[in-house]
């Protein structure tokens, strides 16, 4: 995460955590909702453990598919202390509790302040109800690892700063997409004597192979995209064909219907004596005398 958006989030913490009186003085519970979004390994739960060191808070991990109803519900967050952070895994895959919303205004826990942290998979998955705003009061993406991110844990791991294999490093990252917990990884010790090049050029093979796989999977989305089209048009062409002899067969009908009904007419014609048609045709119609 680049180090100004580090910074926001930190400073909304902190603010929020002194803000009790201002909470207090607007009517609203003292509490902040973030969604936590991304990738797995994108460092969610490194996320949290860092909010929760940040404000010594407690953490507690809500599984909600485990809860039975609101009523166990509330009792489980009374349980909790006044400052501590609950995460609810997986928010957007949770069934509602009641099926309903509930409009009264309910008390969370002792009064005290809570932090609500929800993890999720993709926005793009997500249900619209929980994504929207005002459902949270922060939503916080956690994507793929940049480069930027690559040197913070390059200093951490390797204490390295800089490096000549840094520059090759920042070109696969910017081609291709490695969370961060799989960049850690590779910069885990490989030798007993801890060499960080032999740490970084595992992270190089690993980007590798990681961009070969998407070329490759790349390759079998466009094939089997064509292959579906290519499907998807026979069974229109099987369609157009079964029009035709549907629309030809009832033209046939039709026609055979036309000349039944005229011939049928043409029996019901009275003739006279005279041998012409009672409608005043001139056509001379012979009888056979016997």
């Amino acid at each position: 995460m680049e180090a100004e958006r580090k910074q926001e989030i930190m400073d909304d913490l902190v603010v929020f955590s002194t803000a009790e009186e201002f909470y207090s003085r607007i009517g609203r519970a003292w509490k902040r909702g973030y969604l936590l979004f991304g990738p797995p390994g994108t460092g969610k739960s490194t996320m949290i453990a860092a909010m929760a060191n940040l404000l010594n808070y407690d953490i507690y991990d809500l599984e909600l598919t485990a809860v039975k109803d609101n009523t166990e519900l509330r009792k489980l967050l009374i349980d909790t202390t006044s400052r501590s952070i609950i995460v609810i895994e997986d928010i957007d895959c949770s069934l509602d509790l009641t099926g309903q919303r509930k409009k009264k205004k309910e008390e969370g826990g002792r009064g005290g302040m809570r932090r609500i942290r929800s993890r999720s998979c993709p926005r793009k998955k997500q249900k619209p109800n929980r994504a929207r705003k005002g459902r949270m009061d922060k939503h916080i993406e956690l994507s793929y690892c940049s480069f930027e991110a690559f040197q913070i844990l390059a200093k951490n791991y390797l204490k390295l700063e800089s490096h000549h294999l840094f520059a090759r490093i920042q070109e696969l990252l910017g081609e291709t997409k490695m969370t961060p917990a799989e960049v850690a990884e590779h910069l885990m010790p490989k030798t007993i004597s801890g060499d960080a090049t032999v740490c970084l050029e595992s992270l190089i093979g690993g980007l590798e192979k990681a961009k070969e796989d998407a070329i490759l999977k790349a390759e079998e989305e466009v094939k089997e995209s064509a292959r579906l089209k290519a499907e998807e048009e026979a069974k229109e062409k099987e369609k157009e064909k079964e029009k035709e002899k549907e629309k030809a067969k009832a033209e046939e009908e039709a026609a055979k219907e036309k000349d039944s009904s005229e011939a049928e007419e043409n029996a019901k014609k009275p003739v006279k004596e005279n041998g012409f048609c009672d409608n005043g045709n001139a056509e001379l119609i012979s009888k056979e005398k016997k």
